[in-house]
């Protein structure tokens, strides 16, 4: 969307760092100060490029993790900076479209690291933020847990480094999902 549109080059890390965060957000803070034209264009640009794209892949471990909560009857949800539409084409395209008990999208309130995407899944699942637990793998997810009184676990798969990550107090960082339900028998979370 950068070349189509006839940007300066952005390095890889300026571009890396809006990872996590709604598009108008991530479009806001690559280019401060743009119109509402220029943000619409990008945003077109963008979803051309990215629905003509590779289809999505899970990360290992990650549908046993899933599992596993379910199992275990624990409510399953998702805030993430997609829109519906995005959302929609990732849980098709992986097979998730079951697991989650509710979701929400950056296209449908405000983009993190504001609490409300995690606020609005809270009171629709009926529980409160002492009950949750946000797992995320961007400082974005971390700040949206804190601001919603949410606990934290922090996983390393997303662009932000673990020292990121860690200035956020998260309960534990995971190098990768597979390791959660282990830390969750651990922590007492779920039964061994």
């Amino acid at each position: 969307a950068i070349a189509d549109l006839r940007l300066d080059h952005m390095d890889d890390n300026t571009v890396k760092n809006v990872i996590g965060l709604g598009l108008r957000a991530a479009v806001d803070t690559l280019v401060p100060g743009c119109d509402a034209t220029f943000q619409q264009s990008f945003v077109q640009q963008y979803r051309k490029q990215w629905f003509q794209s590779e289809s999505s892949s899970l990360f290992a471990g990650v549908r046993a993790t899933l599992d596993i909560c379910r199992q275990h009857n624990l409510l399953l949800g998702v805030a993430t900076g997609k829109a519906r539409r995005g959302l929609q084409r990732v849980l098709d395209e992986t097979g998730l479209v079951d697991c989650f008990d509710a979701t929400r999208c950056a296209d449908e309130t405000l983009s993190k690291p504001h609490p409300q995407m995690l606020l609005e899944l809270m009171e629709e699942l009926d529980i409160s933020p002492e009950q949750t637990i946000m797992v995320g793998d961007t400082e974005y997810d971390m700040e949206m847990a804190t601001n919603a009184g949410a606990g934290k676990v922090a996983v390393t798969t997303g662009v932000h480094t673990p020292e990121r990550l860690a200035q956020h107090a998260p309960m534990v960082t995971l190098q990768k999902l597979a390791e959660m339900p282990m830390w969750m028998a651990e922590s007492g979370l779920i039964a061994p």
